[in-house]
């Protein structure tokens, strides 16, 4: 019971990075708060490895460990970050990085002998149908908004999150999950510290908001959150790990109402129900393998 309830508490605290972006990023331009977190993610990490004392990846292993690291929190964080800062609202960016799932089994069938079976069609595209209805309310662009820039960074976060599950999945079996997202921190950090100092200036407004928000973003995202996908990751199948993300913009979607006064409509609740029949119709499937 309590390992089938995994998936949707991550996607609960998964979802609040949009709604936290959107409050930290009038504090710190995009580089310089997730290069902030990164350190502190980092100083976490080193305390609870110390009391855990677990295996470190080396050698090869690492590699591949900083590589993922790269890929799911410097590409995709970077890029959600990026394309709300150029203007672009939470919910459509969660809506276009949730194009994930279809992108990922697509390159899983592309690489291995496996197929989606047609209920698994279904349930992709009807994520994506219901995706669209959920944050169809949700498109009004910032004043000062640059598009072309946000879609190119969101673009960006949608190649670095689903290549990085499936680097993860293929290439870091077998590591210990604290230690593994200890060095994806570094990794990250190592990214983003050149475009935080050089580009951005490294400038922060420290406030009360910016404060709560950067330890929420540290002890719930970037901790419980992320330990919670890297589990669900090294447990089953990548395009059946992705699938969940169909239910973070619906999340998104209540906590932009809760907090920014973003209203609900008829076709969000519909969104809800086509998303939830995705979810079941992708997971239900035979899992999906990427050939070594």
């Amino acid at each position: 019971m309590l390992k089938s309830a995994i998936p949707f508490v991550f996607v609960l605290l998964w979802s609040t990075g949009f709604i936290g972006a959107k409050f930290g990023l009038p504090y710190a331009n995009a580089a310089t708060f997730l290069f902030i977190r990164m350190v502190l993610n980092v100083l976490v990490f080193v305390v609870i490895l110390g009391v855990m004392k677990p295996v470190m990846p080396k050698g090869k292993l690492l590699f591949h460990v900083l590589v993922s690291g790269l890929l799911i929190h410097g590409f995709y964080l970077g890029g959600v970050f990026a394309a709300i800062g150029f203007g672009m609202p939470a919910g459509l960016s969660s809506l276009l990085v949730g194009f994930q799932p279809i992108l990922t089994a697509l390159i899983v069938i592309s690489l291995s002998s496996e197929r989606l079976n047609p209920a698994q069609w279904v349930g992709l595209f009807a994520g994506i149908f219901g995706i669209a209805l959920v944050v169809q309310g949700k498109m009004s662009w910032n004043i000062d908004a640059q598009p072309f820039y946000a879609y190119m960074f969101v673009f960006l976060a949608l190649l670095g999150i689903t290549l990085g599950t499936l680097y993860q999945k293929h290439f870091c079996q077998g590591v210990d999950l604290v230690a593994c997202a200890m060095w994806q921190y570094v990794a990250a950090g190592v990214f983003f510290l050149p475009i935080a100092w050089l580009v951005e200036g490294f400038e922060v407004t420290w406030s009360l908001t910016f404060t709560l928000t950067m330890i929420w973003s540290v002890l719930a995202l970037s901790v419980i959150a992320v330990l919670l996908y890297l589990y669900m990751v090294g447990q089953g199948a990548a395009s059946k790990v992705t699938s969940v993300i169909y239910l973070v913009p619906p999340v998104t979607a209540i906590q932009g109402w809760l907090f920014f006064d973003e209203a609900f409509s008829t076709a969000t609740i519909i969104g809800f129900a086509v998303c939830a029949l995705a979810v079941f119709l992708v997971m239900r499937a035979p899992k999906l393998s990427i050939s070594r």
